[in-house]
């Protein structure tokens, strides 16, 4: 993981993806699932100089294309938070205050990548 930030589980996840992408470093794709379709979120996408390769939600009027052999990569997002699943801290979320579950999962993906 590049970035990691905590929101309220009751939050969409486009919410965050603006602060997200403030924090992520430069890049020349983004890969998101459908919950990140938006128009003001590809905007700001293409604003940084990054293609986006988000699917298009069901109901999404204007259609747009996005790169499926790209897109079948984004599995490697979904096996990163099964990896930090597996510490049964994160997956249970022991801790009451967001910033000490926070830093779990800091130190988590800290055991999980890097000192590997």
């Amino acid at each position: 993981p590049v970035v990691l930030h905590l929101t309220p589980g009751q939050d969409a996840d486009i919410a965050a993806a603006p602060d997200v992408l403030a924090l992520a470093p430069p890049m020349s794709v983004l890969l998101a699932d459908k919950g990140y379709d938006g128009d003001k979120l590809r905007g700001a996408i293409i604003r940084r100089g990054a293609k986006p390769v988000i699917p298009n939600k069901s109901n999404r009027v204007v259609i747009h294309r996005f790169n499926k052999r790209a897109y079948k990569g984004r599995n490697v997002i979904e096996r990163c938070f099964c990896r930090l699943k597996d510490f049964r801290r994160i997956a249970t979320r022991y801790d009451k205050l967001a910033r000490n579950f926070l830093a779990a999962v800091h130190l988590a993906a800290l055991v999980a990548y890097w000192l590997n």
